[in-house]
């Protein structure tokens, strides 16, 4: 496991190639077109840009878009990555531009993993997710391909209203499609996804304790984004489960102290990280982010050093500090492991250090008022 202090550097950084995707899909964060921004990180600008990400203690690097497979120098890119000895992940949209060459050349200089997105055991529902006709069957056929290459397999689902009743389906055809991680998103309603696609508080509450039960009986990994609160519920389970009196006195101990890593599975972080805190976002112009999902623009790289943004930006140095947030986020005893979705509370209320509004749970210091 990395070992990292979330002051200085990423556990993990997200840089979006391209907004250009041929794809319209409903809940786009990019608000993808079919056409590539001029303004876009040369080439050259994105070698600079993975010496300095390999130099903040050399984090995860995730390409994605739009699509990244619309720049002809992606296979650069990811190559020079690799040689720098950085560990390279795509998350590529299942379009044609999805061959089997274009696979075994990822295979061959290096790619530690493809992601594809996944929204519906069906036809039905994932091509009206993905605003496409046939996205279904190109995502099979490329995973088929993915197999061939033997290159491993991550599963991204966005848990909205469109699938929210067909979970049980979605967690056989992951388990069926041999894949290696499955991360389920819970939607943010930015760019092109609305307020009212996304699940209420209580049914994230259910399917974080569906989530729990079946991680302890899947072949595949398990891991949420947006859904920092699943870091809470799978504490109290193993608090609940714990036999031993006194393992439960060590979880109290070290969530007291923000140390317990509850979620486990391939490349996880230390302890929780959320956005700016651990996770970094660049855009396809330099623009940087504490992720993709809360647009509030901390610097450019190409006026200011990516660590510099990230360890000196006031918006980061507030993100960090979840003693700082607001309402019950800023009280509650899970705040350092859990924290709340930065994300959601800045779509929903319009302050990034106000409370998720998708969380259920009272904490302890807001029921001894009460």
């Amino acid at each position: 496991m990395i070992q990292c202090d979330f002051q200085k550097a990423p556990f993990i950084v997200i840089w979006e190639l391209t907004r250009a995707c041929e794809l319209k899909c409903l809940h786009c964060r990019a608000s993808a077109q079919n056409w590539r921004d001029p303004r876009e990180l040369s080439l050259e600008e994105g070698k600079t840009l993975i010496d300095q990400i390999y130099a903040m203690n050399n984090p995860l690097l995730v390409l994605t878009g739009g699509d990244p497979l619309m720049r002809e120098d992606v296979f650069d890119i990811i190559q020079y990555a690799v040689e720098k000895g950085v560990r390279v992940s795509m998350t590529p949209s299942a379009t044609p531009n999805v061959t089997k060459e274009a696979i075994q050349t990822a295979k061959k200089i290096g790619l530690s993993r493809w992601a594809f997105s996944l929204d519906g055991p069906n036809r039905k529902i994932h091509d009206h997710f993905r605003g496409t006709d046939g996205s279904f069957d190109l995502t099979m056929k490329a995973i088929r391909y993915i197999h061939e290459c033997n290159l491993p397999l991550q599963i991204n689902t966005v848990i909205s209203t469109y699938n929210i009743d067909h979970l049980n389906e979605m967690a056989q055809l992951i388990e069926e499609l041999n894949c290696v991680l499955w991360s389920v998103f819970f939607l943010v309603p930015t760019g092109r996804a609305k307020r009212e696609d996304m699940i209420s508080p209580i049914q994230h509450e259910k399917v974080f304790q569906w989530l729990y039960t079946l991680a302890k009986k899947v072949p595949f990994d398990i891991k949420t984004t947006a859904a920092q609160h699943y870091r809470r519920v799978v504490i109290q389970q193993k608090m609940r489960d714990a036999k031993d009196p006194h393992m439960k006195i060590r979880y109290e101990n070290a969530l007291q102290k923000g140390k317990i890593d509850v979620v486990g599975g391939l490349g996880r972080a230390p302890k929780g990280v959320n956005d700016g805190n651990g996770f970094l976002f660049i855009s396809h112009i330099g623009d940087v982010y504490p992720s993709g999902l809360l647009p509030v623009k901390a610097g450019n790289i190409r006026e200011q050093s990516l660590s510099d943004i990230y360890c000196e930006s006031p918006i980061f140095k507030d993100l960090r500090n979840p003693d700082g947030f607001r309402g019950k986020c800023g009280v509650c005893e899970f705040r350092h492991v859990c924290g709340g979705s930065r994300s959601r509370a800045y779509a929903l209320t319009g302050d990034f250090l106000e409370s998720d509004p998708s969380c259920v749970y009272i904490p302890k210091a807001l029921r001894k008022k009460l």
